[in-house]
């Protein structure tokens, strides 16, 4: 396993690049350290941490920033679990592993509906929430065939192989990434995750994107977003910070400026410590 790496920022702070062991695994984790609210970002189903290197720059050092790749992801070993409840649960190790009790999260597409449970689930160590093209209640898993999904990630593999070796696809087995996005689909079914919204009491914001996704059909993704419109009338808390033109796929790359602005909206709406410096 390699060394933990220190790294000067040109601040006052260090960041830190190491493995964190958690179960038969270990996690590619990067901590900017610094006195700043800790924001922890929480990646997409095949992404990685790297995703968030321009939103990390727009809020820059007045910020304590920690991303990880999930398992099988960018930098991070393989496992034999990858499922929602084990991603979610590696959450906590990685903020244990830094000694961080209390963070705002921070996640696109997968990673938002893991941040939205986590969030959910631990209203005291949750300063607020910046749900990025996810976590959208929504029973799309009906209308699709689940067969034909098992086998265009079957088709999809020889591509996901060539492209391992650059971290832009995941360490997982077709069936394994299926699987996945099988299992994504149930957790956003509206009596699986409209229960898990309507919990949150801590600031939330969410920053939509425009038109389709890769495996949506016609206006089924704007459908999708809809449905947000009854869960921010049901809590006061989930507010829809922005919609913006990009793709879901490219949102982070072209709207890192609004993201950023969420997080600062979410920050400043926390009463427990003062916000952050910012450029």
């Amino acid at each position: 396993m390699p060394a933990p790496r220190k790294t000067n920022t040109g601040s006052n702070t260090s960041t830190w690049t190491g493995m964190v062991p958690v179960g038969d695994t270990a996690l590619a984790v990067t901590d900017t350290g610094g006195p700043g609210i800790p924001v922890i970002y929480l990646n997409g189903h095949m992404a990685s941490q790297r995703s968030w290197r321009r939103t990390i720059a727009e809020l820059g050092p007045g910020w304590r920033h920690i991303s990880y790749d999930m398992r099988g992801r960018g930098r991070s070993q393989r496992s034999a679990d990858y499922s929602f409840e084990t991603n979610l649960g590696d959450v906590d190790i990685v903020l244990a592993a830094r000694g961080v009790q209390r963070a705002l999260v921070v996640g696109w597409s997968y990673g938002a509906f893991v941040a939205a449970h986590w969030a959910s689930r631990n209203p005291d160590r949750t300063v607020g929430a910046v749900l990025v093209e996810g976590a959208q209640p929504y029973d799309w898993i009906d209308e699709i065939d689940i067969e034909q999904m098992r086998k265009l990630w079957k088709r999809l593999n020889f591509l996901m192989v060539l492209l391992r070796p650059t971290g832009l696809a995941p360490r997982m087995t077709a069936e394994q990434m299926a699987d996945s996005n099988i299992e994504a689909g149930e957790i956003a079914r509206e009596r699986e995750l409209g229960p898990v919204l309507d919990n949150i009491t801590v600031p939330t914001r969410y920053v939509n994107a425009s038109g389709s996704s890769l495996g949506s059909k016609g206006d089924g993704q704007e459908l999708i977003r809809a449905s947000l419109d009854r869960v921010v009338e049901r809590n006061p808390n989930i507010e829809i910070h922005a919609k913006v033109r990009s793709s879901h796929g490219s949102i982070l790359r072209k709207d890192f400026r609004t993201i950023a602005q969420a997080i600062r909206a979410v920050a400043a709406g926390d009463r427990n410590q003062p916000g952050p410096s910012t450029r």
